[in-house]
């Protein structure tokens, strides 16, 4: 080593055992018991209580691993638990959603069952009168409508648009008493009252499907999932305001 003889001021001095003491220290960071112990007699502390303290510090250490590894099973089983009630819930919640989907393709089903009578409606009425030509005008339109609605809303809206519809067909019959007695009319007045019927009930079916999917988003803590993966809630399909046609 070069420099062994280079003069070190006395206000260096403190400054360099420190870095050396930094050095030694990342250097050896392992010390046996003995040397601690001879460590200790210098500083005229006895043998034992060195090793008295160091198992001491042993027995801390352990505890502290032992309650990191409890903490660990801990947070990991709860973390299962939280996991697989996610789990749970989304099922629960997908469930829900596809029950009020089903319920709504029943009611869609009786709709179009609905709107598929019009030709019918429409045949009962061809005449050259211009009232009636503009009945099966209105029939026809309703329909149409119908038939190029997407969306649920856009149904709803289209359906009571053939409801009406059909309700200014049986006012025009109201005032036809030779088209009341007509087989055509009397056979179509069956048709739409068992269509109304089963529309009734399976709106209520798909209203009791949606009040059960939207308690399951709105509980505590459902909630906080459903918000967290999308689940919305759904609103009531109302119904028409409408009398279901009686059969003469």
């Amino acid at each position: 080593m070069r420099d062994l003889d280079t003069r070190i001021s006395q206000e260096m001095t403190p400054e360099v055992f420190a870095v050396a003491s930094r050095l030694y220290a990342e250097k050896s960071q392992e010390y046996s018991l003995q040397e601690l112990m001879e460590a200790g007699a210098e500083a005229q502390i006895p043998p034992e209580f060195i090793q008295q303290a160091y198992q001491e510090i042993q027995i801390k250490r352990q505890q502290a691993q032992e309650r990191r590894k409890k903490l660990i099973i801990i947070l990991a089983s709860v973390g299962v638990v939280v996991g697989g009630w996610g789990i749970w819930t989304y099922n629960s919640l997908a469930s829900a959603a596809q029950k009020v989907d089903s319920a709504w393709a029943q009611v869609e089903n009786q709709f179009q069952r609905r709107a598929d009578l019009i030709p019918n409606l429409v045949r009962v009425t061809e005449a050259s009168a211009k009232q009636e030509r503009d009945l099966a005008a209105l029939l026809t339109r309703s329909r149409t409508s119908y038939l190029q609605a997407d969306t649920p809303g856009e149904k709803a809206v289209a359906s009571t648009q053939v409801s009406q519809a059909i309700n200014q067909f049986q006012n025009y019959v109201a005032n036809n008493p030779q088209l009341q007695s007509s087989q055509a009319y009397i056979n179509l007045q069956y048709e739409l009252a068992g269509t109304e019927n089963r529309i009734a009930v399976e709106r209520m079916r798909y209203n009791q499907a949606i009040q059960a999917y939207n308690q399951k988003v709105k509980v505590f803590p459902n909630s906080v999932v459903a918000k967290i993966l999308g689940f919305e809630s759904k609103p009531l399909f109302k119904a028409e305001i409408k009398e279901v046609p009686r059969i003469n």
